[in-house]
């Protein structure tokens, strides 16, 4: 088995794994980087960027390099297929998150508006004491769209391109940027440098979830319309995307007033042209993150396959022509 067919497999099977056991309950590598991140936060702590850029360098570039140690100690295709497999099951949050917005949905369903304000907590940040059921289900669909490209595409389309170690660095570089990236008094300079590089790292994730958004929801012209019309609007030049092409897609209008907690209120751009959302729209999002997330599965295996046949294609042209340039005939 060629590296490419190993590395597709891999990601294959942990994206199977996902969606048929979801997150582990317990031990989870994710959870264990969070506390180590809190550790070293308390350690090396300042109000400024460089102290944050160290934060990002120690932790991300320490995981990396581990999971870059790890994959080439694994011997044999089929050891590192197991190896990905692993590490992508652990690192994706798909079949969690439809779980989450399943309960939230469940609740609304019932009536249970009181619980279900205390369940959305899970999914967003923001203050959830008084959303009536339609803002609760504009919140699950937002953090839907949002996290499908976080916590699914995103990480497929890095394992697809640097194997375990880009794996392990988006999903602890999203974690990082979860843990200290969003604007607070303590966080706006110590947290800069992990927002930035989550950025970075979530753009090419964003652009195909978008596409892969509008290609396989029920709505492709609205979706492209409402990206290209409304996704610079939004704060993040990554979740703006998503969220348009979600909304475009599912026919609804996301954005407005968000409220957190210490009465700090933003006005979000709106994205879609469309309805409110209301709470039948979550299992819709849920059909639509579930096809976004097959397709980056797929997409991911392609590029692991046929990436080497280019590139081969590419150096063997590459060499044709410079024997034809030594030997005089061009």
């Amino acid at each position: 088995m060629k590296p490419g067919a190993a590395r597709a497999l891999g990601l294959l099977l942990g994206y199977a794994a996902d969606r048929a056991f979801a997150d582990p309950r317990r031990f989870h590598p994710v959870a264990g980087f969070g506390s180590l991140a809190q550790g070293l936060e308390h350690r090396i702590y300042r109000d400024s960027r460089a102290s944050g850029v160290v934060q990002v360098l120690l932790l991300v570039g320490g995981a990396t390099g581990a999971a870059y140690a790890a994959e080439r100690s694994a011997r044999g295709p089929l050891t590192r297929a197991a190896l990905t497999a692993l590490v992508t099951w652990a690192v994706l949050g798909g079949r969690s998150l439809e779980r989450e917005a399943d309960a939230v949905s469940g609740l609304l369903e019932t009536g249970d508006l009181d619980t279900a304000r205390l369940r959305v907590r899970n999914l967003v940040g923001r203050d959830t004491t008084a959303l009536d059921a339609d803002e609760i289900a504009r919140a699950v669909v937002e953090s839907v769209a949002e996290n499908t490209s976080d916590a699914v595409v995103a990480s497929l389309v890095w394992g697809a391109v640097a194997g375990v170690p880009g794996l392990v660095a988006h999903r602890t570089a999203n974690t990082l940027d979860a843990m200290i990236g969003h604007r607070s008094e303590r966080y706006e300079r110590f947290g800069w440098a992990a927002a930035r590089f989550d950025d970075l790292l979530g753009l090419p994730a964003s652009r195909l979830s978008g596409v892969l958004a509008a290609a396989l929801g029920p709505d492709p012209v609205g979706a492209l319309a409402a990206w290209r019309r409304d996704a610079r609007a939004h704060p993040s030049p990554n979740a703006g995307v998503v969220e348009a092409a979600f909304a475009g897609a599912l026919g609804v209008q996301l954005g407005g007033v968000n409220t957190y907690y210490g009465s700090r209120r933003e006005e979000r751009a709106l994205m879609g042209r469309g309805r409110a959302p209301t709470p039948a729209d979550i299992p819709r999002t849920n059909r639509l993150a579930r096809r976004v997330g097959l397709g980056a599965a797929l997409t991911a295996a392609a590029w692991c396959l046929f990436t080497p046949i280019i590139r081969s294609t590419e150096l063997a042209r590459l060499q044709a022509f410079r024997r034809r340039r030594r030997q005089g005939r061009l």
